[in-house]
């Protein structure tokens, strides 16, 4: 399926309706985001969420959280972006990690990862009222955008709040937030972000 041509025909449909609904964009850091905040907050009016309790060490995770915070006042978007930071269950991760530390990034743990946080964000955004929610995680070459899509839609169902198909990393949308992260001097780390990623990539 071609989900960002799903994203623009919805995108179109809202701008002929003159319609700017609400979205609730689960972050997992300020380079990621950055393209997409550009791109969507032309349409949307967007709060970025920032849940990612698979983040390690922790004080990765409290840099990663203000480089977030900091762009998400600083970058320029059509309508304004608000913030909001989710708990760090750091407990919730490596329960739904036991037995897949050795899988290797990209595989099963990861898959878990993607419903762990994207559940958390359906939720938040039904009991906020949000209209949709999304994630970045589409932009990485590196993660599985119709994995992704397919948990999206799947926990949207479960509560009742529309999920936003997307593939960002198309139409150069990776290649973006390459040049945004400069532009911004944002700090772009060379791991996923787990305690796992980060000793494969030390061994790569």
């Amino acid at each position: 399926m071609n989900y960002q041509k799903e994203l623009e025909q919805l995108i179109e449909k809202q701008k002929k309706e003159q319609k700017v609904p609400t979205l609730l964009l689960h972050s997992c850091c300020a380079p990621c985001s950055s393209y997409v905040l550009e791109y969507l907050s032309q349409y949307f009016k967007i709060t970025i969420f920032y849940y990612n309790p698979n983040i390690y060490p922790e004080s990765e995770y409290r840099m990663r959280v203000k480089e977030q915070e900091e762009l998400t006042k600083k970058l320029q978007c059509v309508h304004p972006v608000q913030f909001l930071e989710g708990s760090y269950e750091k407990e919730r991760f490596y329960k739904l990690a036991e037995g897949l530390e050795e899988v290797k990034e990209g595989g099963a743990r990861c898959f878990k990862c993607y419903a762990l946080r994207l559940e958390e964000t359906a939720k938040e955004a039904a009991k906020r009222g949000f209209d949709y929610f999304t994630t970045t995680l589409t932009i990485s070459p590196l993660k599985n955008a119709q994995k992704l899509n397919e948990i999206g839609q799947a926990v949207g169902r479960k509560y009742q709040v529309e999920y936003l198909c997307s593939d960002f990393k198309k139409k150069n949308g990776y290649k973006r937030s390459v040049e945004l992260s400069k532009e911004y001097g944002l700090y772009r780390q060379d791991y996923c972000g787990c305690e796992f990623s980060m000793r494969e990539r030390e061994v790569k």
